[in-house]
C-alpha cells in the first residue's frame, strides 16, 4: 500500500512539474553582426549578443506566429542581466512567465540586444564613435528576427519598450519609425530633457577631466560614465582620441550643449507628431521619487495632450528600480497584449 501511495505521489509530482514547464517560455542567446555598428571609433565589437524570450506556445505550436516586443535595457546594464544569465535586480523571463501562465494576455516574443559599450551604453543613438544603433535596432535586428523566427512581420505586431536609457531609446527610435513599430512603452525613460547627463558642478567637471583613458571609465562613478557615454553618442569628434567626443565643459560648452539638447527627445518630438499620430499606442510611467525623470514624463504627457495624441501616463509610488518588474507585469505586457495584433486563430 505504501509503495502504491509513493508511486501515485511521484506521478502527481511529475505531472505538476511537466505542467509548470509547459507554462514556461525559453531563452535563446544569439550573436548578431551589426553592419551599422562596423568601424565605430570607440572600438566596440559590431557582433552583439541578443537575448530572445520565446513564449510557452512557441515550441508547443510549431506553426504559430507571434507578435514581438523589442525591449531595450538601461545604462550600464546588458541583456544577460535582464534575462537571468547573470544575477541582477530583475529577471525578465520570470516576470513574463508569470504573466503568460495566467492566460490573461496574449503571448509574445521579447527581444533585447546588448547595448553595453566601453563607456557603459550606446543611448541607442547614431554616432561615428559608437555606431548607428538606431539602424541596428530598427532595421537589422528586426530583419533578423523576421527571417529566423516565427514573427508576424508587420508594424501592427511589433512593439518597442525600454527602461531608463532604454526608455529614451524607445521614444528616440519609435518616433522616427511608425512603419516598423506600432506601439511604445517607456519605463522610467531618462535623458529626454535638454541638459540631461551634463556636468553641472565643478566637482563633476573635475571627475571628467581626471579620466584619461577608456580604462579609467571602468573605475569612474555612474554619472561620470554617463557623461562620457552621452558625449560618445551625441557629440562625437573623430579627431579627438582616445574618446572621440567633445564634452560640455570649458570653451566647448555652448556648442556641445547645443548638440546634446538637439538629441533630447522633448526637443525633437514636435518634428515627429505626424509619426506619433500613426501609432496604435503610447504609454509611459515613472516612480514619483525618480527625479528628474518623473517631472520629465509629466512634460511629455502635457505635450502629447496639447497635440491631442492618445496615450497613457502614470506616476506611481516608487523609485527608479524598485517596482519595474511589477510595472512590466501589470502594465507593460497587458498594454502590448491589447495593442499588438496577434495571429488570427
Amino acid at each position: 500500500m505504501k509503495k502504491q501511495l509513493l508511486t501515485v505521489l511521484l506521478l502527481a509530482a511529475a505531472t505538476l512539474t511537466a505542467s509548470a514547464q509547459a507554462m514556461q517560455g525559453s531563452v535563446e542567446r544569439i550573436k548578431l553582426h551589426g553592419k551599422s555598428l562596423e568601424g565605430n571609433l570607440e572600438g566596440d565589437s559590431p557582433d552583439r549578443d541578443v537575448s530572445i524570450y520565446l513564449p510557452p506556445g512557441y515550441k508547443k505550436d510549431t506553426q504559430r506566429r507571434f507578435p514581438v516586443v523589442y525591449f531595450l535595457h538601461g545604462f550600464t546594464d546588458n541583456d544577460a542581466q535582464w534575462y537571468g544569465v547573470v544575477k541582477h535586480w530583475i529577471n525578465l523571463p520570470q516576470v513574463v512567465d508569470k504573466v503568460f501562465a495566467s492566460g490573461q494576455v496574449q503571448e509574445m516574443i521579447i527581444v533585447t540586444p546588448n547595448a553595453y559599450t566601453k563607456t557603459g551604453g550606446s543611448f541607442y543613438s547614431s554616432s561615428v564613435t559608437t555606431g548607428n544603433w538606431e539602424e541596428f535596432v530598427a532595421r537589422e535586428l528586426v530583419a533578423y528576427m523576421d527571417q529566423h523566427y516565427r514573427t508576424l512581420p508587420n508594424a501592427a505586431s511589433r512593439g518597442l519598450a525600454g527602461h531608463s536609457m532604454g526608455g529614451y531609446g524607445t521614444i528616440r527610435i519609435g518616433e522616427k519609425h511608425p512603419e516598423i513599430f506600432s506601439s511604445l512603452y517607456l519605463l522610467s525613460p531618462c535623458c529626454m530633457a535638454p541638459g540631461a547627463n551634463r556636468a553641472a558642478t565643478p566637482e563633476a567637471v573635475a571627475k571628467i577631466e581626471a579620466v584619461k583613458s577608456l580604462a579609467d571609465i571602468e573605475k569612474a562613478d555612474f554619472f561620470t560614465k554617463a557623461a562620457f557615454a552621452s558625449a560618445a553618442a551625441w557629440s562625437p569628434n573623430p579627431n579627438k582620441a582616445p574618446f572621440y567626443a567633445d564634452f560640455p565643459i570649458g570653451t566647448e560648452q555652448p556648442s556641445v550643449q547645443a548638440k546634446w539638447s538637439a538629441n533630447a527627445t522633448l526637443t525633437t518630438i514636435d518634428q515627429y507628431i505626424t509619426n506619433l499620430r500613426q501609432l496604435k499606442g503610447i504609454a509611459f510611467d515613472a516612480g514619483d521619487k525618480d527625479q528628474p525623470i518623473a517631472s520629465t514624463i509629466k512634460t511629455l504627457d502635457q505635450i502629447l495632450t496639447d497635440y491631442k495624441i492618445p496615450h497613457t501616463y502614470e506616476e506611481y509610488e516608487g523609485d527608479h528600480l524598485n517596482r519595474v518588474g511589477e510595472r512590466i507585469e501589470q502594465k507593460m505586457l497587458p498594454f502590448f497584449s491589447k495593442n499588438l495584433t496577434g495571429e488570427k486563430r
